[in-house]
């Protein structure tokens, strides 16, 4: 949803710079100060600079996120039955039965419970990870 915000963001920005970029180029071969060739030269370099802003969101916010929806994906659909899970909401568990869609987890005090697959944030294993990374 944040991604889907920030693309309409930056169309409706790229929009705007298209439409002064072409008024001005408008206004400025209808009086007659400027030749058409400096109006079509920077009509491109607009284009030019629009594309450029598409690269940098590319970079700065769709690729990692793709990078960062592959590596959950990843992980989720390693998990198998004995190892141990954290959800979303912070419970501590190790999971029982792998579904399709769920998992079914048994907390340290002996409960059982079914969980969306979508609501587990890191298994045990990638902890220490995380943590030296936060750190630095």
């Amino acid at each position: 949803m944040r991604k889907s915000k920030i693309l309409s963001l930056g169309i409706v920005l790229a929009l705007l710079a298209l439409m002064v970029s072409v008024s001005s180029c408008v206004a400025a071969t209808t009086s007659g100060t400027t030749s058409s060739t400096s109006s079509n030269l920077s009509f491109v370099y607009l284009l030019i600079f629009i594309v450029i802003i598409f690269g940098f969101m590319y970079f700065f916010t769709i690729r990692p996120q793709r990078k960062k929806q592959q590596d959950t994906l990843k992980m989720l659909q390693a998990l198998q039955k004995g190892e141990k899970i954290i959800t979303n909401a912070g419970i501590y568990g190790t999971i029982d039965t792998v579904y399709e869609d769920s998992f079914l987890i048994k907390t340290d005090s002996g409960s059982t419970m079914r969980v969306a697959k979508w609501q587990l944030s890191v298994n045990n294993r990638k902890i220490p990870s995380l943590t030296v990374k936060l750190l630095i």
